[in-house]
């Protein structure tokens, strides 16, 4: 099991509620594989994931329902929005996520899409279990508490 890396670069999109609705076993860095619109489009930053996921299809790994508005310069080259997108991870990190998805019943999150320091589209790509109800609430309770323990840390110093 990696650890989670920090990506560096451009935050493009972030899938905010899946911290909250599910618990990150494992990250991975995977490539996009993107027509030429789909980068520009990306590099105005108007990206959606909120509703995506990542899903295996024979031996490789797609990411499905992310919406990536068309280019308005792009003419007839456009692409379609909601189309499926190749990720692009080795083949012992794919063998790794089904393995988690099939056996421990685990899904693929993808967290956030951003340009690293070589300009190259990524994606984190989170192993993930979904939290009972009991457990958001639990997260929600230590999430004030860390919030208001830190407003009387600041008015005490």
């Amino acid at each position: 099991m990696s650890k989670e890396k920090k990506p560096t670069g451009k935050t493009v999109a972030e899938n905010r509620k899946a911290r909250y609705s599910y618990e990150v076993i494992d990250t991975y860095e995977a490539g996009l594989a993107l027509t030429g619109t789909e980068v520009k489009s990306l590099r105005e930053g108007h990206a959606n994931i909120q509703e995506s996921y990542a899903s295996n299809e024979d031996g490789e790994i797609w990411l499905i329902n992310s919406y990536l508005p068309e280019y308005l310069q792009g003419n007839r080259f456009n692409h379609e929005p909601r189309r499926r997108r190749k990720l692009l991870l080795n083949k012992r990190e794919i063998a790794r996520m089904t393995q988690a998805v099939d056996r421990e019943g685990m899904t693929m999150v993808p967290l956030k899409i951003y340009f690293n320091d070589r300009g190259r589209a990524k994606l984190l790509l989170a192993i993930a279990r979904g939290k009972k109800l009991h457990d958001k609430r639990q997260t929600e309770k230590l999430r004030d508490w860390n919030r208001e323990k830190g407003r009387l840390l600041k008015e005490r110093g």
